[in-house]
């Protein structure tokens, strides 16, 4: 039935299209690029006549012309140079909130300009309060805080798509972030292109010049070249965000930047030949590990590995990896479990980051498997098992574009883990999707394992997903997936078909799942199978305007309902929620739930306690505050109260913590106990966890993580110094260790290792 539902929304669309423009403004991908004498039918507005270098449409479309500069800038944040005086500068930026569509309250000055290697944006950001009421609290790269400070950034899209785009932006310490955003949304954060930034302050507000090479991009080389740009400035004092074009407010403006299609046309470019930007990256590395379960003590260890990339086309990249390591790589953050399924970790592994969005299929981008819906590829299951690290031996990753196509492969082979009992095995993963009307595609992803874990032979997954975004806020599509796994026969699919309206004011979702009691993705991941689900939420969230204290209400009520295999009501939630935005950010938050669960086996829920098989019907309260990202200090606090199964629970959390001690220095606290008390047995759980950071420089940083949870009765740390001491070369110090704190003296060592690891970057 819900695979009629898809087939009738396609044909939907495509009938609506046929018969008028019922999209939001933007155009085609692929679509001709605008002349200088004028617009051609996509709603732009006529290029800007030098020396003016930006020119507005009566429909809100705007047209950017780039300037090329025959000296290189000087990086330096000053914008001292004569182009500065010389060329008018791009302003008029737009507020998303908190008042859509008016002009922003700090004036933002703006320049793009190029060279032969580079193309540069600057920035001269105007604010009327003193450099102390300024929120610029974090120098590391990529970080969430640094999303939570004052900051100026610019994307490009550089193959004019309005789907896809990179997006670079920086703080007034000069902190850097970059992100690969794919099909408006699943931004990869992780991805990490070489490239300069330097800031400046002078009376009245601070500067920003950024130098950005074009052998970090993708782009069609040759004159006359078309691209989408997006500016973008927040002023987190005021929970400002503003654009240089007009973002819907239903985005929130953090998220502005993801609407690629409403994003500024910039021309002017006469670009550099594309080279096939070949790098190389080697690495050596040295390790000192301790196993008291498996009686190794203090054994050494050296290796070498490489990987390399290389430019097959314009957008087409293929990255080879050879005895890959993943030194640098963070321990996890560990987590509580109180449900009878399993937990998702987040992919932090460089080779696995970098492209990864095209590998998204079914859920716009949401990879990391933590909700009922499977993952078909879920990357954690190459190289990891068990807890235990399994040899990469060689792998090869094919992604990128052809024309209207997103195309990624990938092939690893691994080698044998003994502690774990896993053989040499092979992963293949292939993706295909292709992009219809102006912001939706439709796609294909197969994957392959070499050895089941479950019977003698090789697992096969395989599905075809859609997706469509229409008008402002509407979004529909859905997947079906199948899997073949030795041994197991019928009920081995998967599908689902989803609506969603998220309109600023109200806002509607509804979704029908189905997972079979046999559908088995072994390279992806499967948290709850043998159900069907259907799901629904409604939204309101008006602004209100006699309330300047107050930026926006929200109620929301959500309704789950899953049937079992056997046709029985398993799981039905009903949930109810009132939140209340705060002009400073701030939030507080009061929900309550009525739940019903049907237990066909005992759930052990801890040690020595089992919740008998049956019925139960419970009701559960909480409340939580959460203070802005952007204070010196922030985070949410928590409580929840009520039933639990046929006992109480109650829980008190501390969660994204955050103490900005200096500008370099910071402590990430957080805290979750919970006290569970049963018919059978009362048991309470305890994880803290403490995250301090020092950056020396947004290039150099020391971090600290450590971990007590009595779940598990281990206490772990993490000790990590990254130096990045030339673009795109690292220098990594990791100590981690984990002990057993099960007994009344000093926890006892369980594992331990000391890294020392260095690679360099070659680009030709």
């Amino acid at each position: 039935m819900s695979l009629c539902r898809i087939n009738v929304g396609a044909s939907l669309v495509l009938l609506l299209s046929a018969t008028g423009p019922v999209f939001a403004a933007g155009g085609a991908a692929g679509q001709q690029s605008p002349s200088s004498n004028g617009s051609n039918g996509t709603g732009d507005p006529p290029a800007p006549v030098p020396p003016e270098v930006i020119s507005r449409g009566e429909n809100g479309r705007i047209m950017v012309r780039a300037t090329r500069v025959t000296v290189p800038l000087r990086i330096d944040g000053r914008l001292d140079e004569d182009v500065y005086r010389t060329v008018p500068a791009i302003s008029d930026f737009i507020q998303t909130v908190p008042k859509e569509g008016e002009p922003a309250s700090e004036k933002t000055d703006a320049w793009v300009m190029y060279d032969n290697e580079f193309i540069y944006v600057s920035g001269r950001c105007w604010d009327s309060a003193p450099p102390e009421k300024w929120t610029a609290n974090e120098m590391r790269r990529d970080t969430n805080q640094l999303r939570q400070n004052d900051m100026f950034g610019v994307l490009f899209d550089t193959f004019h798509d309005r789907r896809n785009g990179f997006n670079f932006y920086t703080n007034p310490l000069g902190a850097r972030a970059d992100q690969v955003i794919t099909d408006e949304g699943n931004p990869n954060v992780d991805w990490n292109p070489v490239w300069n930034v330097r800031t400046g302050r002078f009376e009245g507000g601070w500067t920003v010049e950024m130098a950005i090479p074009f052998k970090s991009l993708r782009y069609h080389s040759g004159s006359s070249q078309t691209w989408g740009i997006q500016l973008r400035r927040a002023i987190r004092r005021k929970n400002e965000w503003t654009h240089l074009t007009a973002i819907p407010a239903s985005t929130g403006g953090a998220q502005g930047i993801f609407r690629i299609s409403a994003a500024a046309t910039l021309v002017g470019l006469d670009l550099p030949s594309a080279s096939k930007n070949v790098e190389i990256k080697p690495y050596g590395i040295a390790r000192l590990t301790t196993d008291r379960p498996t009686g190794v003590s203090n054994h050494p260890e050296e290796d070498f590995g490489v990987d390399a990339k290389y430019g097959l086309t314009a957008n087409l990249t293929t990255d080879v990896t050879i005895n890959t390591d993943f030194a640098q790589v963070e321990v996890d953050e560990q987590q509580v479990n109180l449900t009878r399924f399993p937990l998702s970790f987040p992919e932090k592994r460089e080779f696995f980051l970098e492209g990864r969005g095209i590998f998204d299929f079914g859920r716009s981008g949401n990879t990391g498997g933590g909700g009922s819906a499977p993952t078909l590829f879920y990357s954690r299951r190459i190289g990891l098992n068990k807890n235990r690290v399994i040899p990469i031996d060689a792998g090869g990753r094919v992604t990128g574009k052809v024309g209207k196509f997103g195309i990624g492969a990938m092939n690893i082979q691994t080698g044998d883990e003994k502690v774990s009992q896993t053989p040499p095995t092979n992963f293949t993963v292939v993706r295909v999707k292709r992009d219809i009307l102006r912001r939706s595609s439709v796609g294909a992803l197969f994957t392959n394992r070499s050895e089941s874990t479950v019977g003698n032979g090789s697992n096969q997954a395989y599905g075809v997903d859609a997706a469509f975004s229409l008008f402002q806020n509407v979004n529909m599509g859905g997947y079906y997936a199948r899997t073949e796994t030795p041994g197991l026969e019928g009920d081995a699919d998967s599908y689902q078909a989803r609506f969603d309206y998220n309109a600023d004011r109200y806002g509607a979702r509804a979704e029908y799942l189905k997972v079979g009691d046999n559908f088995n993705p072994e390279v992806g991941l499967v948290r709850r199978d043998d159900f069907t689900r259907s799901s629904s939420t409604l939204r309101f969230s008006p602004r209100p305007r006699s309330i300047t204290s107050v930026r926006k209400f929200t109620l929301e009520g959500s309704f789950d309902h899953l049937l079992n295999g056997a046709g029985q009501l398993e799981t039905r939630t009903i949930n109810g929620r009132f939140n209340t935005e705060f002009e400073r950010s701030d939030q507080f938050a009061v929900e309550a739930t009525n739940n019903h669960e049907l237990l066909v086996r005992p759930f052990n829920i801890a040690a020595g306690v089992s919740i008998p098989a049956g019925i139960y019907d419970f009701n559960d309260a909480q409340v939580s505050y959460a203070f802005g990202q952007q204070r010196r200090a922030s985070g949410t606090v928590s409580l929840q109260a009520g039933q639990f199964y046929d006992g109480t629970i109650t829980t008190l959390g501390y969660s994204g913590g955050r103490v900005s001690i200096t500008n370099q220095l910071s402590v990430e606290p957080s805290l979750s106990i919970n006290r569970v008390e049963l018919p059978h047995g009362d048991f309470m759980t305890r994880l803290v966890r403490a995250r301090t950071d020092y950056a020396f420089s947004p290039r150099m940083f020391a971090s600290g993580l450590l971990q007590y949870n009595t779940s598990d009765h281990t206490f772990s740390s993490n000790l990590r110094f990254r130096w990045e001491y030339w673009p795109g070369s690292e220098l990594f110090l990791v100590y981690t260790d984990e002990r057993d704190t099960v007994g009344t003296g000093f926890p006892d060592l369980k594992n331990r290792a000391f890294v020392v690891k260095i690679n360099g970057l070659l680009r030709f």
